[in-house]
């Protein structure tokens, strides 16, 4: 299988993405504090990086 640029901005979206609900969750679930804020925060970064990598694939 290889790898051109579109699949790799693919996979690096799916796992920006997933890492995003992870932390999404972990803010949410996890901690009460204001912890929490700040994994919701950095989660929702994830998303907005997510979807520039989605907007570059077949440009680059």
């Amino acid at each position: 299988m290889s790898m051109n640029k579109n699949t790799v901005l693919g996979w690096a979206t799916f796992l920006m993405i997933a890492m995003g609900v992870i932390l999404i969750l972990m803010g949410a679930y996890r901690y009460d504090d204001v912890a929490g804020w700040g994994f919701a925060t950095v989660g929702f970064g994830f998303f907005c990086i997510a979807w520039v990598f989605n907007a570059l694939k077949g440009r680059v």
